[in-house]
């Protein structure tokens, strides 16, 4: 029985912490002269909208980018698209 209590355990451990990959499509801002951005970047908290924009918006705060909005939250699986349209911008944020 205590095995058996140990493999559970150890089997929830390892689930909760094997984390999918998650991304966002975004878009920001600068002013002076306007400038705007497409962008792609890698959630490493909770893959929730909420939480990826309070991680999101500091990233490109620091280098005076201002977060318009994030389009969507995805997996891998969605990389492979947004490569081209998010170019110098793709996984740098």
């Amino acid at each position: 029985m205590k095995n058996l209590i140990h493999i559970t355990f150890a089997i929830l451990v390892v689930s909760s912490t094997a984390q999918a990959a998650c991304f966002v499509d975004y878009k920001a801002k600068r002013d002076d002269p306007l400038q705007l951005h497409y962008g792609v970047a890698e959630i490493i908290g909770t893959c929730l909208l909420e939480d990826a924009l309070v991680e999101l918006t500091p990233r490109l705060a620091a280098e005076d980018w201002q977060l318009l909005n994030i389009l969507s939250v995805f997996n891998d699986d969605g990389l492979g698209k947004r490569l081209v349209n998010a170019g110098e911008n793709y996984l740098r944020y």
